[in-house]
């Protein structure tokens, strides 16, 4: 860990210029107690720096806790051995099955409701009605925009589906997503109105997206309650997500899926936490909790290894821990840079969208860090109890 200044704490051995200046920025506003923590995998991200834990007194900045709600990781671990896999056929009609389940690309969206899907559609509206929140008003024109048929959909970027294997060959089923199109919605109408409020109050701000909304201000608590209903959407969307992926297995192999181990997180979220003797307002913005014992997800880039940890609960870090490996550069930066040739190579072995691969170059691994160095890196942050292996991989568009 280095401290950049008394109110900025780094893990991240490799961090950006542009990252470092974007996170001091955001450690000099008043409200910051005591200090942002940056996580291994911090990069330059819009609002603020992704990979870092931001406590604020009394204020929530919403563009920190970004567009994508609730977004996170979701994996469970099955009977299945590699050995006992490959006897089912090829990993191509695996690879189908799930994506003839699962909707993947933005603007891809479900018209066919599962009963579980239906199950937890009823359950946000419910938890929605008891908010008083009302997610409708986020949806835009058309069917495809309603909230419920976004429920049980991948979307696209880095978020991904895959079958790893862990260090015994045993099969898991690990996914990563958020809260999709409401989530984004909301998040940026929220944004709107702080950004309004600071600009009538003529707050000087190191930069606009750091906006924030007081405690005791009446658009405070709308947001929080919005905030909180979309971070249940994104853990249900998951939710959904995994049980459509263990059925596509048993479909695909004929035998039941039996679930030993089952673990959901969220990486970019704000919730009221007690630290260094104040209650604050702790934004993960790319970061996981990892509070003592507790278990997270740490994925690596496409073709590259993933991880299972638990948390140590390193007080400095707010109980915190980097939720992936991070970009290293921009997606138009690795196109410039990197060829589909490359994408290829990396992932030779691994069952993918191979046909579509100009369509993934962005995701390259070489567009990210070294998912070791960040592991090392985290080392006094979280205990790894497996290391996942790809051997299936699914994006969107």
């Amino acid at each position: 860990m280095k401290m950049i200044n008394e109110r900025l704490l780094s893990w991240a051995s490799i961090l950006e210029d542009q990252a470092r200046e974007q996170a001091i920025a955001t450690s000099t506003l008043p409200f910051i107690t005591p200090h942002v923590a940056l996580m291994p995998d911090a990069h330059w991200g819009m609002g603020s720096t992704v990979g870092s834990v931001i406590p604020t007194l009394d204020v929530v900045m919403p563009a920190a806790v970004g567009v994508d709600i609730g977004c996170g990781m979701a994996a469970v671990r099955t009977q299945f051995t590699a050995d006992g896999i490959k006897e089912h056929g090829n990993l191509q009609g695996l690879r189908l099955a799930i994506q003839d389940r699962i909707p993947v690309s933005p603007g891809v969206y479900c018209h066919d409701l599962s009963d579980t899907a239906r199950g937890r559609v009823e359950e946000l509206e419910v938890r929605a009605s008891a908010q008083g929140v009302d997610p409708d008003r986020y949806s835009g024109k058309g069917p495809a925009a309603d909230w419920r048929l976004q429920l049980g959909t991948l979307g696209g970027g880095n978020h991904f589906i895959e079958v790893c294997l862990d260090e015994t060959d045993r099969v898991w089923a690990f996914l990563h997503s958020g809260s999709r199109g409401v989530g984004n919605k909301i998040a940026k109408h929220h944004v709107a109105i702080a950004q309004k409020l600071c600009a009538r109050w003529h707050v000087q701000l190191p930069h606009r997206d750091l906006a924030f909304l007081p405690q005791d201000d009446d658009a405070f608590w709308p947001y929080i309650r919005d905030l909180r209903w979309a971070q249940a959407f994104a853990l249900a969307n998951r939710s959904e997500m995994l049980d459509q992926m263990t059925d596509a297995i048993e479909h695909w192999s004929g035998v039941p899926v039996i679930a030993d181990e089952k673990i959901l997180c969220h990486h970019n979220y704000t919730e009221q936490e007690r630290h260094f003797g104040n209650d604050v307002w702790l934004t993960r913005k790319g970061a996981i909790n990892a509070e003592e014992g507790r278990y997270g997800l740490i994925p690596g880039s496409m073709g590259t290894r993933s991880y299972v940890v638990t948390g140590k609960g390193n007080r400095a870090s707010f109980n915190s821990a980097p939720h992936g490996a991070g970009r290293n550069f921009s997606r138009t930066e690795a196109r410039k840079r990197f060829t589909v040739a490359q994408l290829n190579e990396a992932m030779k072995g691994i069952e993918w969208r191979s046909d579509s691969g100009d369509a993934f170059l962005d995701e390259i691994p070489g567009a990210y860090k070294d998912v070791d160095v960040v592991m090392a890196d985290a080392a006094d942050l979280v205990r790894v109890e497996h290391t996942l292996r790809q051997i299936l991989n699914v994006k969107g568009r």
